[in-house]
């Protein structure tokens, strides 16, 4: 079945107009899988991180930053639909502060690193082919974020999703968008060498590349960092930070046994024996940050050696067609980590960061907490805690899950948070004005739905 699958997998995508490269990848992961690989990274095969270099022991002066920052490109993945929101339009359109989305925090951002260190500092982001328009009418509201000859963005790679059962293409005639997804984004790599950005960049003479998820408001384009590996010669950088529990379902850099390489883990890459150590966070102490620094024109040379295929780890994602019904056929998703690519170069290294670098939002738990008076936002578009340490918010997923009802029981804005350890809500709780939580402060569900008066305070 996999031959014939492999075949019309090769055939759905030629027909689709994918690049070769792209198909050339996909097909060298089909491969893996038809074979029987898991990915899977065994405990015994690594070793724990050794502390890296920290970010706070980095001394840069202004002119090297500035020299770095002159050679340096902002990529942000964009490929996201927020589905674990209830989203069908890129993630990075989602208000967080002020009436501001991420993606006007982003330009925000690279503005003020541009008038601090005049530079050029071009921003493009990776989107998928359901993200770029939405992303594309957005950005007209930031003309002076393009920079002439070069692209706002390039758009990643797609792929069938292949039966699990059969290793075949999926038919899906009442959506055929969804007989579709992304390669993860460790498309990257084969996405910057196939749409030809990669030659664009190096030709108009940028060295660098400062690379994180549009949802981590966090990974502003840093001079320090871009200094100090500007300065390395290292081919490839990766931001760790240091783990807590609630860091346990994270991936998290490790060292191959066998040749000393560093090495990336995902939980999806994990063995169900494994979980316990994986979860470990005195043990691996280090997760990813997704925020990575690369030599774009050490990345050619490797993607070009390699034909665009760099053997990055598989990932093999196990859902449903439609990710809305748990009942419709079992899937596998082909994908692969970004970070991955860490164990591809040769000198690559860890740096670690203060956790105000990686600030994402992944549910409308964070959300909350963005919007909420526990974070400030600066003029350069910094999000910055308040707290000693950010109060832990848990929503009830029945009624705050999608970002639709989750708005709706907000109306006038987020709680005060600033005096909160934690905010805990069972149940379905709408929030007037101007309500205050103070302490560990938990809301219960008695089945009916209820709403608190302007001026409430909980505590």
């Amino acid at each position: 079945m996999s031959a014939n699958g492999r075949h019309l997998a090769h055939h759905k995508m030629t027909d689709a107009g994918i690049s070769q490269t792209s198909i050339d990848v996909f097909l060298h992961y089909y491969d893996e899988l038809a074979a029987g690989a898991t990915g899977l990274i065994a405990e015994a095969d690594i070793t724990p991180l050794p502390a890296p270099l920290r970010w706070d022991d980095i001394e840069i002066d202004d002119a090297t930053a500035r020299d770095a920052l002159s050679q340096t490109v902002v990529i942000r993945l964009n490929g996201g639909l927020g589905t674990s929101m209830g989203m069908e339009r890129a993630k990075s359109l989602v208000e967080v502060r002020d009436g501001q989305t991420f993606l006007d925090l982003i330009c925000t951002q690279v503005r003020d690193v541009r008038t601090k260190y005049d530079v050029t500092l071009p921003l493009l982001f990776m989107d998928s082919f359901r993200t770029s328009a939405d992303t594309l009418a957005a950005m007209t509201q930031h003309p002076d974020i393009a920079v002439p000859g070069l692209p706002l963005d390039f758009t990643q790679s797609r792929e069938p999703k292949i039966h699990a059962d059969d290793l075949t293409p999926v038919s899906w005639p009442d959506d055929p968008d969804l007989e579709w997804c992304p390669p993860g984004h460790g498309d990257l790599y084969a996405s910057l060498l196939s749409s030809g950005v990669l030659d664009l960049l190096i030709e108009a003479g940028y060295r660098y590349a400062t690379v994180a998820n549009s949802d981590n408001l966090g990974a502003t384009p840093d001079p320090r960092l871009a200094g100090w590996f500007a300065t390395s010669g290292a081919p490839y950088a990766v931001e760790v930070a240091r783990r807590t529990a609630a860091d346990r379902k994270g991936g998290h850099l490790a060292v191959r046994r066998h040749d000393g390489r560093l090495v990336l883990r995902e939980s999806a890459q994990t063995a169900e024996e494994d979980k316990a150590t994986f979860a470990d966070e005195k043990r691996h102490a280090f997760f990813n940050t997704n925020n990575l620094w690369l030599d774009l024109h050490q990345v050619r040379d490797t993607l070009q050696e390699r034909h665009g295929i760099l053997g990055l780890p598989l990932i093999r994602n196990v859902k449903t067609v439609d990710p809305t019904d748990p009942n419709s056929p079992q899937v596998y998703q082909i994908e692969t980590a970004m970070g991955a690519a860490v164990e591809v170069f040769d000198g690559a290294v860890a740096v670690e960061v203060p956790r105000t670098r990686f600030l994402p939002v992944k549910t409308t738990d964070d959300l909350l907490l963005m919007r909420s008076d526990a974070y400030t936002l600066t003029d350069g578009g910094h999000l910055e805690c308040v707290t000693e340490v950010a109060p832990l918010v848990d929503l009830d997923e029945q009624h705050y899950r999608r970002i639709a009802d989750f708005e709706e029981r907000f109306p006038c804005g987020a709680p005060s948070l600033r005096q909160a350890t934690s905010l805990t809500i069972h149940g379905d709780w709408t929030f007037g004005a101007d309500v205050v939580c103070v302490g560990e402060v938990s809301l219960d569900d008695d089945g009916e739905p209820h709403a608190l008066a302007d001026g409430t305070v909980l505590q």
